[in-house]
């Protein structure tokens, strides 16, 4: 499937999130903002970094917490963009 997140996406989000995290472990599925390991202001970061490793543009509906909130959620998000740019479904 074209729009699934991949092990290679979540290696690179996970990488990212590690500089942040300070050596937390983060599980794929853990809920970055619930557990307190970002912020809102790193949020935007976060957002500014899938930009610009990535090549995809977002727009105010992308600014939703969802596409941000794990590590699943952001590649997911990543993948869907992706699709989206390549003409995919």
């Amino acid at each position: 499937m074209a729009d699934a997140p991949t092990d290679e996406d979540k290696v690179l989000i996970r990488e990212f999130l590690d500089g942040h995290v300070h050596g937390v472990v983060v599980e794929d599925d853990e809920d970055l903002f619930a557990s307190g390991l970002v912020n809102s202001l790193f949020a935007v970061q976060l957002v500014m970094w899938v930009e610009r490793t990535y090549g995809l543009r977002t727009s105010g509906e992308d600014l939703d917490f969802a596409n941000f909130r794990s590590i699943e959620a952001i590649a997911g998000f990543v993948a869907r963009k992706k699709a989206l740019v390549g003409g995919g479904a």
